[in-house]
């Protein structure tokens, strides 16, 4: 076993692992389009990525919850059309860091707030689905519409507890502030990715941050 100060890792998706923007921003214009909203312009492209998409659809776009309700619909129908793993890149080095820690024993969970069966077509597509010890994400359909940050942080403890897995030293590593503030009600500190979608000031609050998957790998197994 590592002499890891964490006892197990818990791992958000988009814009920590995996760099889906390829497939979320076509489709993402597409369906703003289908409300005859215009294009987001390229500096606010990124607040999409990272939070539930049924809040973003209201916070940023100003749909209502109804129209959001269709909004979601119609994204995750063209996500099942396209694939989900379809042009998703992985952040290099990531994978890696993954290994190493699955090498050394501590379990690791992704607490993700993308839907938990694209999660894993992400994480099998990459060959990755067997270095984690429980998968936790939203939920599908409307059903999984507000299944924000803290919600599949504590799915995540939940099934790590349940496989046998030692919670008593969790972190998250995580790029937006979301995953700061949900990892917060449980107590659990975040590496920040500062590879990832969030501002700079996104992770004021983080125990620590990561400029590039290197230094994370310090950080989870000095």
């Amino acid at each position: 076993m590592s002499a890891s100060p964490f006892s197990c890792v818990l791992w958000d998706v988009d814009g920590t692992i995996a760099d889906a923007t390829p497939g979320i921003f076509p489709r993402l214009l597409e369906v703003l389009a289908s409300f005859g909203l215009p294009a987001p312009d390229a500096a606010t492209m990124p607040q999409w990525v990272g939070p539930p998409l049924y809040e973003s659809f209201q916070q940023i776009a100003g749909l209502s919850p109804e129209q959001a309700d269709d909004a979601l619909a119609r994204y995750r129908g063209l996500a099942a059309r396209d694939g989900y793993a379809a042009s998703v890149d992985i952040y290099p080095g990531v994978p890696e860091v993954i290994r190493a820690v699955a090498t050394t024993g501590i379990p690791q969970a992704t607490a993700s707030t993308k839907p938990e069966n694209q999660v894993r077509a992400i994480l099998e597509h990459h060959g990755m689905i067997d270095l984690f010890t429980a998968i936790s994400g939203a939920r599908s359909g409307t059903e999984g519409r507000n299944d924000g940050k803290a919600l599949v942080v504590g799915w995540a403890l939940e099934r790590l507890r349940a496989a046998g897995a030692d919670t008593s030293r969790p972190v998250l590593v995580g790029d937006r502030h979301h995953d700061v503030n949900g990892a917060a009600e449980y107590g659990i500190p975040v590496i920040f990715a500062e590879w990832g979608f969030g501002d700079a000031s996104e992770g004021d609050s983080a125990a620590h941050r990561a400029a590039d998957a290197a230094a994370l790998k310090r950080l989870l197994l000095p």
